[in-house]
């Protein structure tokens, strides 16, 4: 009878084999129509991310789900993934078949890591590209007194000294920058330059395979209608477009980055001089406090200078960093004062201004922190 049951045992191993076997030829046949997609999106010239169309994918596999018995998570998981990766393809595909454009395209610091990216952008879209680097300003004027676009994509520190060195542009250039900070860059550029400007902020790291879904702010500066075709062109990418005042955005930015950096780096140095075992916390970490950890290392391997920039571009940002660390102070004084009933309170109260977000972020994260579990070893 043990016979049987491991040869039955066996057999339906092999189905399983089987099944995950036609699972990735059908994924490949999948990825190959979606290249054929990007093909002709780029000859009908439509964008490479729709919203519309990916819901209405996502809804009717999740309905197919359920009439099979099957999790509609599970499916609509494996659906996004597949549709992540076939959004690569679908811009490789662009790259080799979009007709080529007459647009000369400057990109200053496109040796970078998120100029370089640009830099890809543009020549797959059939751009004519060059890059400015410090070695190469003695010969840039060739290339920029014909461009119709230059992008400012060098450290936020000497970002200011770059522009004005753009004084002598044509008329009719578009000047752009791609720093984190967009205020002063922004006037800076209107300064130096009398003819169109836009300050852009990549809310991404150039490791990314393609713009889908991407969120990339706009603070428009002078003559949007004579850099449409650029912001036509980042939505064509499939680019998330943000249009914010340059002010608003350096303030919202205090938050989202530069407290979140600082907070980080304060936490890794704190984890550093404790000098705990790593190995074992990562051992004992459930998968939120794992996702946590991997993201204050995900910092600490990259490269300073890409943190430092950020934190220390504004001086402003230096008093909400001190709020910050008074806020801390008061919660450590309920704890030395063991008053769980502020305590409650003060959580009860946050909770509230988060308002329906604190349910939506619940189930966001738990789907996340299962993807995370999925890759523990």
């Amino acid at each position: 009878m043990s016979e049987d049951i491991a040869l039955e045992f066996d057999k339906v191993r092999q189905g399983i084999d089987q099944v995950d076997t036609e699972l990735v030829e059908l994924i490949a046949r999948r990825l190959k129509l979606t290249g054929e997609v990007g093909r002709l999106k780029a000859q009908l010239d439509l964008p490479l991310y729709v919203p519309s169309r990916e819901a209405e994918i996502i809804e009717k596999k999740r309905e197919l789900a359920v009439k099979q018995g099957v999790s509609a998570d599970l499916v609509e998981d494996v659906i996004r993934r597949i549709m992540r990766d076939s959004y690569a393809t679908q811009t490789n595909t662009r790259a080799k078949n979009q007709q080529s454009q007459s647009r000369k395209i400057v990109i200053v610091g496109g040796a970078g890591q998120l100029g370089k990216m640009f830099v890809n952008l543009f020549t797959q879209s059939g751009f004519t590209v060059s890059v400015i680097e410090k070695e190469d300003w003695g010969n840039a004027e060739p290339k920029l007194e014909t461009a119709d676009l230059v992008m400012v994509a060098v450290p936020i520190r000497i970002t200011e000294q770059v522009i004005q060195k753009l004084s002598h542009l044509p008329k009719s250039c578009t000047l752009v920058d791609i720093t984190s900070i967009k205020d002063e860059p922004l006037q800076a550029m209107l300064s130096t330059h009398d003819g169109p400007v836009v300050g852009l902020h990549p809310m991404f790291g150039p490791g990314i395979k393609h713009l889908a879904k991407q969120t990339i702010v706009v603070c428009h500066g002078r003559e949007q209608q004579s850099y449409g075709w650029l912001i036509e062109q980042l939505e064509v990418w499939g680019a998330k477009l943000c249009y914010v005042d340059s002010g608003q955005h350096d303030h919202l930015m205090a938050i989202i980055q530069v407290l979140r950096h600082f907070s980080t780096v304060a936490y890794g140095y704190h984890l550093k001089q404790e000098n705990i075992d790593l190995d074992k916390v990562l051992e004992l970490s459930s998968p939120i406090y794992r996702l946590e950890l991997i993201m204050v290392g995900r910092l600490f391997a990259q490269d300073s200078e890409l943190y430092s920039d950020i934190v220390f571009s504004n001086k402003k940002n230096i008093p909400m960093i001190k709020r910050f660390i008074e806020r801390m102070s008061t919660l450590v004084e309920l704890l030395e004062n063991e008053n769980i009933a502020e305590f409650n309170a003060l959580f009860k109260d946050v909770s509230s201004w988060f308002g329906d977000n604190a349910g939506r972020f619940l189930q966001e994260s738990n789907l996340m922190l299962a993807k995370a579990n999925d890759l523990r070893k």
